[in-house]
Parts: structure tokens; sequence; C-alpha cells
């Protein structure tokens, strides 16, 4: 069964339930051929994992051209996915030579410098959104709403959304536009519980915004055991899986997010395609609410109040 969509707020488009992460397509020299991208592409397609989420910073600003690459020339390929971008980082790198320091910047100026050079490198037209990656202390709202609102009409993007951003930094953000942000990426694991109780995953709902979470299987933390908490939600995870026929801890894991009632949208790490169709099996996995209870606990090191 393919990965179910995910409506976006104030349109007929949908995101699929999990995302392809584009993060570390640079790591390994053999994944990043435009054969190796586009077999990643098609395993994932496969499996109705249709939106790739990228950003301007990532692979030290390679990893947008290196994905353009394999996708320049291929416009049916382009048509079946929607593509996410990021910006507002920028790094000291050889390919910034004018950036002195890491710095944020949500300028209106560097929003829309970002956007082309995004487009040019991904070998594309438009943006199906665009993600602010992390709230700027320098953060003008009305200019920021000038950017996505110009972009907007002129077709480069078709949604704007924010990364990171705390319930009060995405309400400024949304009374500057007259059309819905459609995301906040946020960081979102059995092992990183904050957006919980924190207010963020209460706002995705009271919006019905759904969230994208960043780094759901913990940055690998539930399958080195380093640590007793990670042990104990791992033996958890693994139980719950034997409970429902056999599913791996990465499986469970995925789950355990995505039937949190915001509609969370996993963001995969991963640049094989066997890793992907393991994944996609999460999206049809139904835990009870005594076996998502069980792995909070797990985590949080005690049962709720």
């Amino acid at each position: 069964m393919p990965v179910s969509r995910t409506p976006l707020p104030g349109s007929s488009d949908s995101l699929s339930r999990l995302i392809l992460g584009a993060w570390r397509l640079a790591d390994h020299a053999e994944r990043t051929s435009p054969e190796a991208i586009t077999g990643l592409v098609e395993a994932s397609l496969a499996e109705g994992i249709t939106t790739v989420d990228h950003a301007d910073i990532y692979g030290n600003y390679a990893v947008e051209e290196i994905f353009g690459r394999a996708l320049g020339g291929q416009s049916a390929l382009r048509t079946r996915l929607e593509l996410v971008s990021k910006c507002g980082i920028k790094l000291v790198s050889p390919k910034r030579p004018e950036h002195r320091l890491k710095t944020y910047d949500t300028s209106r100026q560097h929003i829309t410098d970002s956007v082309h050079t995004s487009l040019r490198n991904l070998r594309t037209d438009y943006l199906d959104v665009l993600l602010i990656h992390r709230p700027d202390p320098l953060m003008n709202a009305d200019e920021m709403a000038e950017a996505f609102t110009a972009l907007r009409r002129d077709g480069k993007v078709k949604h704007f959304g924010v990364s990171n951003f705390t319930p009060s930094q995405f309400a400024l953000i949304q009374s500057r536009l007259d059309f819905p942000l459609v995301t906040n990426q946020i960081e979102f694991s059995v092992l990183y519980l904050p957006p919980l109780y924190d207010g963020t995953l209460d706002q995705c709902q009271q919006l019905r915004v759904p969230p994208m979470a960043w780094s759901p299987l913990a940055g690998g933390k539930l399958f080195t055991n380093t640590d007793e908490r990670s042990t104990k939600t791992g033996v958890a995870l693994q139980k719950v899986g034997e409970e429902l026929d056999g599913a791996g801890v990465e499986q469970v894991a995925l789950a355990w997010i995505m039937q949190h009632p915001s509609n969370a949208m996993p963001v995969l790490g991963t640049g094989r395609p066997e890793r992907i169709r393991e994944s996609a099996r999460a999206a049809s996995l139904q835990l009870s609410r005594d076996q998502w209870f069980e792995i909070l606990a797990a985590s949080a090191g005690q049962e709720v109040p």
C-alpha cells in the first residue's frame, strides 16, 4: 500500500506522509551520481513518497546541485515530485566567500536570492514549499511577508512554511500573511519530546497545519544504545514491533510519530533505497493507545502523571 498523503491548509495540494530528506545525500560519493539519485527517487516514488526535503546549505551548498543534475532534463520526473527547500542560514564556506561568519538572514533580498539560486541548482521553475530554516533574532515579519507574497505572485514558490519556529514566532509570521503557512518543520522523535508539551504540536492541530518531523530516529541514537534512556526506549519499540507482526524498531518509531493527531510527516534521512522501502511500512502500522504510551513512558523514564 503506498504511503498516504497529507493535504496542505488552504489548498488542494498535498505532500506524502513520509518525506525523503536530502540532507546527507553528499555524505557518500557513491550515492551522488545521477544514476544513484534517480534510483533513490524512483524507489521512493514506488512507495508513494513523492516529497523531497532540501535546504540551500545542505552538503556545504552542494546537495541541491547534485540533485538537480540527476533530475535535469527529466521533466516527467519533476512533475511527480514536490520539492521543498529552506533558506535563512548563512554558512562560512568557500562556496560563499562573502560570508564572514555564520549568521541568519531573513531579509527580503536574501530570501529572494536564495530561492533563485535553489531553482537554478535544482533545475526547476518553482518550489512546492519554501521554509525559513531557523528563526532569526533580526527577523522582520513585514519584510518576510513581502518576500513570500512576491515569490508566490511570480510563481516561483507555491507554498511557504517555517522550520524550528516556536508557536509565537509562527503566529507572528502568519499574522502578516493573507494565505496560510503550510508547515513547521521541527525536531520530534521518541527521544525528543518537547513538541508534545511546549505548544508546538497543539498549535499545529489548532491551525490544521501538518508539521514535518526532522531527525525522527533521533540521529541514530535508537540503534546505538549509548545511554540508559535510548536503551529502554529501544526495548519498548522492539516489544511493540513484535506485537505488530514483527515490525522493526525504525518502523515503530516512525509510526509513533505519525500517530500523533497533528498528522506529523517524518523526514527520512537515508540515502539507501532498501531503507526507504523498510521505512514505508511504518505508514501502515497502527499502535494501540497502550502501546503508544508504553513507548512514551520508556523515553520519559516514568509513567504519565
